[in-house]
């Protein structure tokens, strides 16, 4: 067990995105008031001078690591020296604060995609570094794996209690809708969306729509990260997941009938399906005693009604 109190004061980086403000709520939700997060704007991660600062003048009890830098299979192909860089600024910078300035607990997120291409189905956290990445989001993942080892060497080292969680595809509140930067979940909302809205009598997806992938609502993954705070000290990082996979054919066509748009769908197949495969064994989460609470078809209505809601301010 943990000793967080509620009184903490927890830094959470990242705290106005999808992530970030998932465990915002979620933090306040279990009794966590004393939550202090900055913009881009008011803290860039990557100034390590700035981030020192930060830390110096605020002394944060907690830290949850949830900047990066992030987007779908185009912007990764597009931006791989900025994924790479960018993030590993971001890591370095935060995680050497919450040593020197004595953090009790941080909790650093990365992303199903450190592991292998052709990792074994469903992946267990010892799949990694045991083959050959992803080529089209292989930047982010390699930065991602130099995260999660950054925190198991400090607790090595020099036991800080420094922990790490690698969740699933997410989506929810506060997504990226951008289309060229945006992951495959938020992506079809929109574009099923506007076909609607305009009457569009086909909407494009790229690639085949045959690749298997499982997909966690923001708000879930949120509650295991505030569960693996409290409960959670270990040495190895933890996949967070629902254990459960649908075809990027069989989600559009979820997405669809939630939007009500009744076009056709034409995929797209010069454009690439990334990993074949990509599900997470949470045996190890399960064991720990989480397990999501929000099945694919209800969290698909609930990421579509917040984007009808917020269009107008969502990341479009």
């Amino acid at each position: 067990m943990s000793d967080l109190k509620k009184g903490d004061k927890i830094y959470v980086a990242g705290h106005r995105g999808l992530v970030g403000s998932a465990i915002v709520r979620s933090l306040k939700r279990s009794g966590y008031d004393n939550i202090i997060g900055r913009t881009h704007a008011e803290l860039d991660l990557t100034d390590q001078r700035a981030v020192r600062e930060f830390f110096e003048a605020e002394r944060p009890d907690v830290v949850v690591l949830a900047a990066a830098k992030v987007g779908g299979i185009n912007a990764n192909q597009s931006e791989p020296a900025e994924f790479a860089y960018q993030n590993m600024q971001i890591q370095c910078n935060v995680i050497k604060c919450c040593h020197d300035y004595k953090v009790k607990k941080l909790l650093f997120l990365g992303s199903t995609c450190i592991y292998p291409r052709m990792a074994p189905q469903p992946i267990p956290e010892d799949a990694l570094l045991t083959g050959p990445l992803e080529i089209t989001n292989e930047a982010y993942a390699i930065a991602k794996i130099s995260g999660l080892k950054m925190c198991s060497y400090y607790k090595q080292q020099y036991g800080d209690d420094f922990i790490s969680c690698m969740p699933t595809n997410l989506y929810g509140p506060y997504d990226n809708y951008e289309l060229s930067g945006s992951h495959v979940m938020p992506a079809m909302i929109r574009k099923f969306h506007e076909a609607k809205v305009n009457g569009a009598p086909f909407v494009e997806l790229w690639g085949s729509g045959t690749p298997l992938r499982e997909f966690l609502y923001s708000d879930d993954m949120a509650d295991a990260c505030v569960f693996l705070l409290e409960h959670y000290q270990g040495l190895s990082h933890v996949n967070i997941g629902t254990g459960k996979e649908v075809t990027i054919r069989e989600l559009a066509e979820l997405v669809r009938k939630t939007v009500g748009y009744e076009g056709d769908i034409v995929w797209n197949k010069d454009m690439p399906d990334g990993t074949p495969r990509k599900l997470t064994d949470v045996t190890k989460l399960h064991e720990l005693g989480w397990t999501h609470k929000i099945e694919l078809e209800e969290g698909v209505k609930l990421a579509y009604e917040w984007f009808k809601d917020n269009i107008d301010s969502a990341r479009v």
